[in-house]
């Protein structure tokens, strides 16, 4: 029997390559002679970095980067030597979380996100895959573009700067000073909204409020952002304004798109074409996957059902663990989860639940039950 174990984090408590051990070791202890595939898992969104860079054996990288708020804060981001291949999120230098209370969406640039991708053009990459979930801006992208070399210039011929104050005195963009090894990038980006950039639907008037946007500014900033892809559009003869996704992370997605030539993918397929989940569904007879909070939110585009969609492309029994289920989980066996369970063994409080090794061994002994329960349907 061949089983494929791609488990989400059990955020606070388990990573994906640890969950998935925990499980491979109850496998093993009822049918030790089982074929067993771990992949890591992720969404695209927090923890992907980390979660690559275990299950596919990368190397940590820390650099101090602008910030937001254009403070100092120190990033880190993955490198697949193997590959040159760098894997990042945005909001390790741009992220709300790194705002604080401090919520200035004018002032707010993703600069630190560009000096990121250099600092990895430099180290030899040429392959990126970002996710760019969870941002403190709304400069349309022009911060991260600047760390690039792209240069964002006013009517007069002087830079503008690199916040979203800055987008409604673009006249022009030069190229001549990029980074010359761009041409030789290709960008991949985890980004589950669908949003264009401007307009009701929009990255100001949708996302903005929780970054700081008044009601006051939503008027002026959008309009500040036509009128950047305006003069994109005329710059790079290219119109990704009401591109799906173009919205994402304050437009964000648009730069990706217009400067960088960059696909934007639903996160859990972006981590599952990375980690060649698709080979390792071949010939598997039984799939575990699973999270640390199965609720109905489940079913909706996230790594649980990404993996159980493509573990019944290959006829493959679909099973998930999750620390906690919630009334509505049912859902997810609309969505190619055969059956799923909840690992706690007995009542104990949230911090005894979340410790990793009684997580662990939780995941363990619920396996060996599962196991032994199809250990005994085969017989028969």
């Amino acid at each position: 029997m061949k089983t494929v174990i791609a488990i989400d984090s059990f955020k606070g408590s388990l990573s994906s390559m640890e969950a998935g051990k925990a499980v491979k070791k109850g496998i093993l202890n009822v049918l030790p002679d089982t074929e067993v595939v771990i992949k890591p898992l992720a969404d695209g969104g927090e923890g992907t970095t980390e979660a690559l860079a275990e299950g596919l054996g990368g190397e940590m990288v820390r650099i101090s980067v602008h910030g937001p708020l254009e403070s100092s804060v120190e990033a880190q981001y993955c490198i697949i030597r193997e590959t040159n291949t760098a894997i990042m999120e945005m909001a390790a230098a741009a992220g709300i979380i790194l705002a604080g209370k401090d919520r200035r969406p004018l002032d707010a640039t993703t600069y630190g996100v560009g000096e990121m991708i250099a600092d990895a053009v430099k180290q030899g990459c040429r392959n990126f895959i970002i996710g760019i979930g969870g941002s403190a801006t709304n400069d349309g992208g022009i911060g991260m573009l600047s760390a690039l070399g792209f240069e964002f210039l006013d009517k007069d011929g002087k830079s503008v700067g690199i916040n979203a104050r800055s987008l409604q005195d673009i006249a022009s963009v030069r190229m001549d000073h990029i980074l010359p090894e761009l041409k030789e990038c290709s960008f991949r980006i985890a980004c589950d909204v669908t949003n264009p950039l401007c307009g009701p639907d929009g990255a100001t008037y949708i996302y903005g409020p929780q970054k700081g946007v008044t009601e006051e500014m939503k008027v002026r900033l959008d309009r500040a952002m036509e009128h950047y892809a305006h003069v994109t559009a005329l710059c790079t003869k290219t119109d990704y304004k009401n591109h799906k996704g173009a919205g994402a992370a304050g437009g964000l997605g648009f730069a990706f798109l217009s400067y960088l030539h960059a696909d934007l993918q639903p996160g859990i397929r972006l981590v599952m074409d990375a980690v060649n989940m698709e080979d390792a569904m071949g010939g598997a007879d039984l799939v575990f996957t699973g999270e640390g909070r199965l609720d109905h939110q489940s079913a909706m585009g996230k790594a649980v059902t990404g993996v159980a969609k493509l573990a019944k492309k290959h006829g493959a029994t679909v099973i998930a663990l999750a620390g906690a289920v919630t009334d509505g989980a049912e859902i997810c066996n609309h969505h190619g989860i055969d059956a799923f369970f909840p690992i706690l063994r007995r009542v104990v409080t949230l911090d005894e639940a979340m410790n990793p090794e009684t997580a662990g061994q939780n995941l363990t002994k619920t396996t060996e039950q599962i196991i032994r329960l199809i250990a005994v349907r085969k017989t028969d």
